[in-house]
C-alpha cells in the first residue's frame, strides 16, 4: 500500500484503540452527543478479522438488512440496533449476526471506489421506537453544494488521541462542490470520482467524521444520501454517493430475500 493511501484510508477502529501506524479512519469532530435514541436506524458494527476486533458505523434499510462501507469487512459482523451507549446493556439494544456480507462486486480497496457492503442479518430486527430503517433516495438523486447534512457515530472525538466516546455522536456537515476533493497527483484527494464519491464538510469548522465512523450514514434531509468512507485528517472528507448504488441495493435484497 502506497504512502498516500496510508494516510488516507478511513481504517477501521480496533476495540483495542492501536491502529496501524500513519493510517486514519471514520469519528465524529467538533460535534456533540445526539439525543439519545434519536436516530434509530444507526448501527453499531463489531468486526473480527484476523483475530483482532474493530468497529464500524452502519444503517438500517430493512428489517434484516444494513448497509455500511466495504471496507468494514471482516471474517464475522456482529451488529448491535437501538444502542446510544455501547458500554451498557442498554433494554433498547438488539442484536444481531450477520448472515451475509455482501460488498460491492467492483470494490476496490487500493482507491476505496464503490465503497459500500449489505450486511443481510441473521434475523429480523424487531422496528420499535428504538430501532427503525431511515430511507434511501432515488436513483441518481442528486445533493447540491451548500445543503448541510449530518453525520453520526461512536468513532474518535479527536485526530489528537485515541478517544473513544460510550455514547453516539452528532455533527452538522456541509455538502462540498467536487472540485473542493481535487483530483491532483499524490494530493489527498487523488482517488476521488465524483460519479461514486460525495466531498462532504467545509475545512473552516473542522466538523468532520473520524476513526470507527467509517460506514456510518451521511443524512440530509431525512434521507441516507451518503456512507462515511475516506479522508484525511482534515474536512473535507469523502463519502460513497449512495444514490449511484440504489439498483445493485435493489437487486441484491431481491435476490436475497426469502
Amino acid at each position: 500500500m502506497s504512502l498516500t493511501m496510508q494516510l488516507l484510508i478511513l481504517v477501521l477502529l480496533p476495540v483495542a484503540f492501536l491502529l496501524p501506524t500513519g493510517s486514519q479512519a471514520g469519528e465524529i469532530i467538533g460535534g456533540q452527543e445526539v439525543k439519545p435514541h434519536s436516530r434509530p436506524y444507526m448501527a453499531y458494527l463489531e468486526i473480527e478479522r484476523k483475530g483482532k476486533t474493530y468497529i464500524c458505523g452502519g444503517f438500517l434499510v430493512a428489517e434484516n438488512f444494513v448497509l455500511t462501507a466495504a471496507h468494514c469487512n471482516g471474517d464475522k459482523i456482529t451488529v448491535k440496533l437501538g444502542a446510544h451507549n455501547i458500554r451498557k446493556q442498554e433494554r433498547s439494544q438488539q442484536k444481531i449476526s450477520v448472515h451475509h456480507r455482501i460488498p460491492h462486486p467492483q470494490y476496490k480497496e487500493t482507491t476505496l471506489n464503490n465503497d459500500i457492503m449489505l450486511l443481510q442479518l441473521a434475523d429480523r430486527a424487531k422496528l420499535n421506537r428504538w430501532v427503525d430503517t431511515i430511507a434511501l433516495p432515488r436513483a441518481s438523486e442528486r445533493v447540491k453544494p451548500g445543503d448541510m447534512c449530518s453525520v453520526a457515530g461512536w468513532g474518535d472525538t479527536s485526530t489528537e488521541s485515541e478517544s473513544s466516546p460510550a455514547t453516539l455522536q452528532e455533527a452538522d456537515v456541509v455538502v462540498m462542490p467536487d472540485p473542493a476533493c481535487p483530483r491532483k497527483p499524490n494530493g489527498p484527494y487523488s482517488n476521488y470520482k465524483s460519479s461514486t464519491m460525495m466531498c462532504v464538510g467545509d475545512p473552516k469548522t473542522r466538523k468532520d467524521s473520524w476513526k470507527g465512523d467509517s460506514g456510518g450514514p451521511l443524512v440530509c434531509r431525512k434521507t441516507a444520501q451518503g456512507i462515511v468512507s475516506w479522508g484525511p485528517p482534515t474536512p473535507p472528507g469523502v463519502y460513497t454517493k449512495v444514490s449511484t448504488f440504489i439498483p445493485w441495493i435493489q437487486a441484491t435484497m431481491r435476490r436475497l430475500q426469502p
